[in-house]
């Protein structure tokens, strides 16, 4: 079996890479150890920046968002029982983002990838990569009891923070760094109309609060716990009477509440791989870097990787441009570092780490610079609608 890319992960951003490369003539295989049923069941992230939205369009993938997604063009910061708008329009010259659930960009590339009869196999087990440091790497998996060899120019290791193509470099090749949260957010799915047309970003003496939203009628919301917290200790009442404690009081009123259709808690990490490229394996998304979901950048980031690998390979296939493919790790890793650095910045100045009464006067202090100063709003309003996508030449 042969192809141009292999792309390890059929989760959004394998999908999206896949779909681009073929819009390019370019042949790829995607695959994927879990079912479609799984991977569309995983309950992710829903606000697209506008570098991730203008690519879904480059993509062809983009009707059904631009029908039925969310334009949001502000966010607002709630902290001393009050709210704290940031225009995005206004101090990040027009752009936007857009609420549209990860499930759905991963569906809508599902079926252009069906429609295009791109081949993705699920359920591939015992994927293990072979030779990415030559010029013929090859992937070998199991499929229906049989081993299967996959024969490619290059890999995209699309496969997530705990799939095998991070875990298939050797141990001294490759540097992490990492900082570990003391803190979780739990998190409800609730069939209820949004408290707010845009998202409310809560700092609170009780703990960090989110309200989120998918669509007019399905909404988000968090509350930062204890990592000791177990998800049967919190019941829908008792997660709603804490949402409204660390909200202001006219929000808190006007919150419709719900039975959960899905209660997780998630752990929070800042983790970075260096560097990205090994050989002709290509690290993409959450296979190289982890941000706390703060910042609403874990997507949008495995987005810019593909931008950026997607227009490499596009030089090297049609102009021959393998000299490209040394700089993807670089281009990469510029704007990933920004992100990390906002998505970090917004977890240190919204959530709760101890009870030191300096450390939340600094917290005060800079929320109330932030979201006053021209400068600040155009700080956090840039970084929110996503930094630009660095061109490829």
């Amino acid at each position: 079996m042969k192809t141009q890319v292999a792309i390890i992960g059929a989760g959004p951003s394998g999908l999206l890479l896949g779909q681009l490369l073929h819009l390019q003539g370019i042949e790829t295989v995607i695959l994927e150890r879990k079912t479609p049923e799984y991977v569309l069941s995983r309950i992710r992230a829903g606000v697209l920046e506008q570098g991730l939205v203008d690519l879904l369009r480059e993509a062809k993938v983009a009707d059904r968002m631009d029908r039925e997604g969310l334009v949001h063009e502000g966010t607002a910061f709630s902290f001393n029982n009050q709210l704290r708008r940031i225009n995005f329009k206004k101090y990040a010259d027009g752009q936007t983002v857009m609420v549209y659930g990860q499930t759905e960009v991963t569906q809508d590339l599902m079926e252009a990838r069906k429609a295009t009869g791109g081949i993705t196999i699920y359920e591939a087990e015992d994927v293990k990569l072979h030779d990415f440091y030559t010029d013929k790497p090859r992937v070998t998996f199991v499929k229906d009891g049989e081993t299967v060899e996959l024969e490619c120019d290059y890999i995209a290791g699309c496969d997530g923070f705990h799939g095998v193509s991070r875990q298939s470099v050797p141990a001294d090749q490759i540097q992490t760094f990492e900082r570990v949260y003391p803190f979780g957010w739990l998190g409800i799915l609730s069939r209820t109309p949004p408290v707010d047309e845009e998202l409310i970003y809560a700092s609170h003496e009780r703990g960090f609060a989110l309200c989120s939203q998918r669509n007019a009628n399905l909404s988000r919301y968090y509350v930062q716990v204890s990592l000791d917290d177990k998800i049967e200790d919190w019941s829908d009442e008792r997660f709603w009477d804490e949402l409204k404690a660390r909200l202001p009081e006219d929000v808190a009123a006007r919150l419709v509440t719900g039975p959960s259709i899905e209660k997780s808690i998630a752990p929070l990490r800042s983790f970075v791989t260096e560097p990205m490229t090994y050989g002709r394996l290509f690290l993409v998304g959450d296979a190289a870097h982890i941000v706390p979901p703060t910042g609403a950048k874990g997507l949008n980031l495995a987005a810019s990787d593909v931008s950026t690998l997607y227009r490499i390979l596009t030089k090297v296939f049609k102009e021959g441009r393998a000299d490209l493919t040394a700089k993807y790790s670089e281009i990469a890793l510029r704007r990933i570092w920004k992100a990390e650095r906002f998505s970090w910045w917004m977890t240190s100045m919204l959530h709760k780490f101890s009870d030191d009464a300096f450390g939340k006067r600094m917290q005060l202090a800079e929320l109330e610079y932030y979201t006053t100063s021209e400068a600040g709003l155009r700080n956090i309003a840039e970084n929110y609608v996503g930094l630009p996508y660095e061109p490829i030449e």
